[in-house]
Order: C-alpha cells, then structure tokens, then sequence
C-alpha cells in the first residue's frame, strides 16, 4: 500500500491544490449568490469523491484497507450529487449537506490515518485534517445562523487549510517514493 500510495502522490498535490483553488473562491467571492455556492461545493464534492473512488479501486487489488478511501469517496459523491440535484436549496439546507459532509470525511479521514500511522510518517497531517474537518461540521451544525457570507469565508479558510495539509502529504509521499525506489535499487 505504501508504495501505491507513494507512487499516486501527485494525486494528493492535485487534490490539494483544487481544494485551495475553492477556498480561494470562496474567500474571494463571499457575495455570491447561494446558487454559486451550492454550484461550487457541489463540483468540489464531485471531483473529491471521484478522485477518492479511483484512489481505492486502484489500491483494492494490494489486499490493504482501502474500504476507508472508498467510503470518503462515496460520501463525497453523494454529498456532491445532493447538493447539484436540488440547486434552489436554502442556505440552511447547504450549511447541514456541507456540515455533515465535513464530519463524515473528518471521521474517515482519522481512520484512514490511525491505518496509515505503521506505514508512513507524517500521519498527524490526515489527522489533523480530519480534526479540522470534524469542527468545522460541528461549528456549522451547532450555529446555523450565520450567514452566507460568514459561511463562505469559513469554508474557504476550512478549504485552504484542508488543501494546504493535502499538498503536504503529497510532498511527503513523493519523497517517500524516491525512498523506496532507491531500497528497491
């Protein structure tokens, strides 16, 4: 599994850098219309959970605990997908898709983490991502009241950071990769 993941640690980088490029956005354009928001968390949710799926399908065949990486996967998916099927959805309705979706990755993420804690170093970065994740869903759920805007600038920052962490690891694979390939050598 190390190597697999070693050898996809572009994955990782592009992941990150997506979901920097979102935070951005959304820190950018705080005004704009909840159907942009929704739009925008909806294709971030997409491409998220598609590459997770692609992630684990490819991983499932080095009989590892790639199950993890599916469900986060499959969680986006359905979160993406529920979110771009009912685009008029209040902001209410988008913060609770957007604070369940947080948890449910945080938690998957901590998991996958725990699993990966033998195997490499650096698992403290997926925790702490999982961690951030986790309290962005709770803070979300326990005050919906806040608005679009201060919204927005929360899930940009929770974005940035998400992504930022993700590059990280990414990085960290990558030298992992050049690791590997020399004891193979």
């Amino acid at each position: 599994m190390l190597r697999l993941l070693s050898r996809n640690w572009w994955y990782f980088v592009l992941r990150g850098l997506i979901a920097v490029i979102f935070g951005v956005l959304a820190l950018v354009y705080p005004l704009a219309t909840v159907a942009t928001l929704v739009i925008l968390f909806g294709v971030f949710a997409l491409v998220d959970g598609i590459f997770n799926v692609i992630a684990s399908i490819a991983s499932a065949g080095s009989k590892e605990h790639w199950w993890a990486q599916l469900l986060a996967g499959v969680a986006s998916l359905v979160f993406g997908a529920l979110t771009l099927l009912w685009p008029g959805i209040t902001v209410f309705v988008l913060l609770y898709f957007i604070a369940g979706w947080a948890v449910v990755r945080g938690i998957l993420e901590i998991a996958a983490a725990i699993r990966l804690r033998k195997i490499i170093q650096g698992e403290l970065v997926l925790i702490l991502s999982g961690i951030i994740a986790i309290v962005l869903g709770l803070f979300l759920f326990a005050r919906p009241g806040a608005g679009a805007i201060g919204m927005a600038w929360l899930i940009g920052v929770y974005a940035i950071v998400f992504g930022l962490l993700t590059i990280i690891l990414g990085v960290r694979l990558r030298a992992l990769k050049k690791v590997i390939g020399k004891a193979a050598a």
